[in-house]
């Protein structure tokens, strides 16, 4: 079972070491931006309670970041069903079904740290101070393989290219914005607030935000985070299968 986990993610792992220069300067742009349009440029005329806006928003893009790069990093897997049929080869291969899942989900969480590990650094030269612990980077983990499964689960079921863009602009798009990233939930209207509370997003920018500065953590935050990881490796687990039958 081992052996079929490392073989799928030894593959992705050595298409990413021949772009690895590409990756990290591309993964630099994006975050760069942000940390000089919202940290720099409106976040000096913000006022919160604790510490700068830069501070503030720091967990929220680590979050954000983590979420679309674990995602995209999985869409691959859709072109490789639909338009190339090279995922045929793992399913014919004499390997554990569920190895493919996670495999290509650890690698799309190496992904989604390489990149948080970017914009960790580039934090710390812009001057943002916040606590790195084990839970921040556990809760990053999390994050990374919840929407590495949604991405998963979605390059299972969709099945067309433009489809598949659609669940960025509905699902990903939204939560971007909406889920404790750059501002907080609070100043939402009631109904929306408990409908944003209930998504993966907005805990993990709550947890990041509550244990880089030092703050009291909500521990049932993390139960969710593991309750949709558990629930999306199972549905990511049956798609699979599905395919596979």
């Amino acid at each position: 079972m081992l052996y079929d986990i490392w073989t799928v993610f030894w593959r992705d792992w050595v298409v990413l070491k021949r772009r690895l220069t590409k990756f990290i300067l591309s993964r630099m742009v994006a975050p760069m931006l942000y940390l000089v349009a919202f940290g720099w440029g409106l976040g000096r005329s913000i006022q919160v309670e604790s510490g700068t806006y830069l501070d503030f928003l720091v967990p929220g893009i680590l979050a954000l970041n983590s979420m679309n790069i674990s995602f995209n990093s999985i869409t691959p897997v859709h072109a490789e069903r639909i338009y190339h049929k090279s995922l045929e080869e793992y399913i014919i291969a004499p390997i554990w079904p569920d190895a493919f899942v996670i495999g290509k989900v650890l690698a799309a969480v190496l992904r989604g740290l390489i990149s948080s590990a970017i914009i960790v650094v580039l934090a710390l030269v812009f001057g943002a101070h916040f606590t790195l612990t084990p839970l921040f980077l556990l809760v990053l983990v999390l994050n990374c393989i919840i929407f590495a499964e949604i991405g998963f689960i979605a390059a299972m079921k969709i099945r067309t290219y433009e489809e598949m863009s659609q669940v960025n602009t509905y699902i990903l798009l939204p939560m971007s914005f909406l889920c404790g990233t750059f501002f907080s939930t609070q100043a939402l209207p009631d109904l929306l607030r408990y409908f944003i509370e209930l998504l993966p997003l907005t805990h993990t920018s709550y947890l990041l935000r509550g244990i880089g500065s030092g703050s009291e953590i909500a521990l049932g935050s993390v139960v969710v985070l593991l309750l949709y990881a558990l629930l999306g490796f199972v549905a990511g687990s049956r798609s699979f299968r599905q395919l596979n039958r």
